[in-house]
């Protein structure tokens, strides 16, 4: 992410944090009074988002990271056939871990020493 969107971001989140209705005018007074320097589209894409969006649902539902792939594969085969939607996903392999030779411990380091 760029400063800008970062700054119009955490600008937005403030405006609707103090319920204060979300405009470009007060996204860009925020930046500023934060000595952000940002383009002049940032805060006009920004309220447009905050028209067409509600900011509490993007706020709840922003950290997914992306689907799993057992719901995305059959969605993405739901049109190519049936016989590719009964597929199961492949399990995954368990990487054994080597033991190591010393730990931390052994050494005489801790965390909390």
């Amino acid at each position: 992410m760029s400063v800008g969107e970062i700054a119009c971001s955490y600008a937005v989140m403030i405006l609707f944090d103090d319920n204060i209705s979300v405009t470009a005018e007060k996204i860009s007074t925020l930046v500023k009074a934060a000595n952000v320097e940002i383009e002049s589209y940032w805060p006009s894409l920004f309220a447009k988002l905050a028209e067409k969006r509600s900011i509490e649902d993007l706020i709840l539902n922003s950290g997914g990271g992306g689907a799993p792939v057992a719901v995305a594969a059959p969605a993405a085969a739901a049109g190519g056939g049936g016989a590719a939607a009964a597929a199961a996903p492949a399990p995954e392999e368990k990487k054994k871990e080597e033991p190591q030779e010393e730990s931390d411990d052994d050494m005489g380091f801790s965390l909390f020493d």
